[in-house]
């Protein structure tokens, strides 16, 4: 579930073969925020005109794509189905799913299960919380590396020689005033997060969202991971999180220790 670090923002001219341009077109509409109109996916494509039109005609067809009345685009049904039968036949998330059901019992609010994908962490799980406002993450959305506790205690699991790579790699935009800024800090808190086995994200993606996270050791290359609690600053402080880390500690090692048995990794 590793990937290359890249930005996702648009599609890389070195993309060959008709499939591999048609999926590119696809992967950038769907890490879009909003639903793109077909300007903008041209100008991101970098495609001729022509081509374009009928990649997204053919995704039209296949329902992965719905093309809106202003023209913009956005998932289809077929596609929302594909994903849905995806996670719910994930090993590793059902290994995980009664472990994120007890931590959020624990600590009332919500808790997130990520794996690493490039530069991105992706959600492939979420529990809930069971207080008024809750989180606007969803599963299957991906969000940078750099200022989510997910992403940063998923990397910290990486070889000093892929970790410099995704760091090389790495755009850094500031959400917030709370953003870190660039490489070199990035690489300080990697450390720290190696030390204390937890990472914390202190507004640095959406202003008002606080989390606590941990890594999990899956002992195999392709599942680089972590887990998360989550919650709205007014109501989870800096040191309900770090109360909290202990039991998310806990938690993913159980996590990577029955990923481990279901695999024969007895390690």
């Amino acid at each position: 579930m590793t990937g290359e670090p890249g930005n996702s923002e648009t599609v890389s001219s070195t993309d060959t073969g008709t499939f591999g341009k048609v999926m590119a077109v696809l992967d950038l509409v769907l890490s879009a925020d909003e639903p793109l109109r077909f300007t903008d996916i041209l100008q991101r494509a970098g495609q001729p005109r022509g081509t374009l039109h009928r990649q997204l005609a053919h995704l039209v067809r296949e329902g992965l794509l719905v093309a809106g009345p202003d023209g913009s685009y956005s998932p289809g049904l077929r596609l929302l189905r594909l994903a849905h039968r995806s996670w719910s036949r994930h090993s590793f998330r059902s290994v995980a799913e009664p472990h994120l059901a007890r931590l959020n019992a624990i600590t009332g609010e919500t808790v997130h299960l990520g794996v690493l994908s490039g530069a991105d962490i992706v959600y492939i799980d979420k529990v809930e919380s069971r207080q008024g406002v809750r989180m606007g993450s969803q599963i299957g959305k991906a969000s940078p590396v750099y200022c989510t506790g997910l992403g940063k205690a998923a990397i910290s699991l990486l070889p000093d020689p892929a970790l410099e790579a995704l760091l090389a790699g790495l755009q850094f935009v500031r959400h917030t005033p709370q953003t870190l800024a660039d490489a070199d800090a990035l690489r300080r808190e990697v450390e720290e997060i190696r030390a204390a086995g937890y990472a914390l994200d202190r507004e640095e993606h959406e202003e008002g969202i606080r989390c606590v996270a941990a890594p999990i050791r899956a002992g195999t290359d392709d599942v680089v991971a972590g887990i998360s609690v989550t919650g709205p600053a007014y109501r989870v402080s800096l040191p309900q999180l770090l109360d909290w880390s202990p039991v998310v500690r806990a938690t993913a090692a159980e996590i990577g220790r029955d990923w481990r048995l279901r695999l024969g990794l007895f390690r």
